[in-house]
């Protein structure tokens, strides 16, 4: 009982913030206001809030731009996890326009639709993404082209790492910045998941979403950690397969660390020993720091 209570609550909260943020939304696109980027994030952050979505984040974005986040994906709740982070925009794929309800809020965050299968149509669609990279719109590729189990990272499709070499045509800057982000589910309730119970949070594709919404929601208390590695310089020398296959690589080990519990111990770690430095005596007999 508590379990629908707590979907109801979900519902009504997000659907109410939907139709009030809705207009002002429209019309910030409209204008080419800066609102237009901020209130998905400000959607996000409540969206989290009250669907117990706690996300820790390790690393940090770059404050390099154009910048193209390059990341694993598991769940339509990856939208929500990056989305609170930081104010960015999403690549997907273009049924997702139609789909009910997601596709009325992915257009709303001011997401590229892209034809994956239509090659013909590559270079106009990393073209499409290029100019978004150069107003400045933080652009996140979920790479592997489908979701996951959540246990592992699937090859990253290299076609759509072509907007990098389109943004360099227009760029003021010599080079783009493709960040690799892993995005990983190790928690519910404080509980870890596990490789079998991951997919409460992970939604591979031949699992139906209704279902899988609902469970989640009912659950509640899930825990994400997104991990940001050190972005990647991609200038007019690079290879876009390369950097495509250097981005895999790092999100895999990334997950691999995440999943194993070894990033948070190392941020434990380094906050401990930042502490007993604050703490320790001086040489003067004071104390180190503030």
């Amino acid at each position: 009982m508590i379990a629908w209570l707590r979907v109801g609550f979900v519902a009504l909260v997000l659907t109410t913030m939907t139709l009030v943020l809705w207009p002002l939304q429209n019309l910030a696109m409209a204008r080419g206001w800066n609102l237009a980027r901020r209130l998905p994030h400000f959607w996000h952050v409540v969206a989290c809030a009250v669907t117990g979505l706690k996300v820790t984040v390790v690393g940090r974005p770059s404050p390099d731009h154009p910048l193209l986040i390059a990341s694993n994906h598991q769940s339509w709740a990856d939208i929500m996890v990056l989305g609170r982070i930081m104010p960015l925009s999403f690549i997907a794929k273009a049924e997702v326009r139609d789909w009910p309800a997601f596709g009325l809020l992915a257009r709303l965050q001011r997401t590229v639709f892209v034809e994956r299968g239509d090659r013909r149509r590559t270079g106009v669609q990393a073209d499409a993404i290029a100019e978004r990279l150069n107003q400045g719109d933080v652009m996140v590729l979920f790479a592997e082209g489908t979701t996951s189990d959540g246990n592992e990272v699937l090859p990253f499709k290299t076609a759509l790492f072509g907007a990098a070499q389109a943004a360099l045509r227009n760029a003021e800057t010599h080079a783009v910045r493709v960040q690799p982000v892993s995005i990983a589910y190790t928690s519910a309730h404080g509980v870890p998941l596990g490789r079998f119970f991951r997919p409460l949070a992970a939604w591979p594709g031949d699992v139906p979403l209704g279902p899988h919404l609902l469970a989640f929601l009912r659950e509640g208390a899930v825990e994400a950690e997104v991990t940001f590695g050190e972005p990647l310089l991609f200038d007019a020398a690079s290879d876009r397969k390369q950097v495509a296959r250097t981005a895999e690589e790092r999100v895999r080990h990334m997950l691999v660390a995440s999943l194993r519990g070894h990033s948070r111990t190392t941020n434990r770690d380094a906050r401990r020993r930042e502490t007993d430095l604050r703490l320790a005596p001086g040489r003067d007999g004071g104390d180190i720091g503030i």
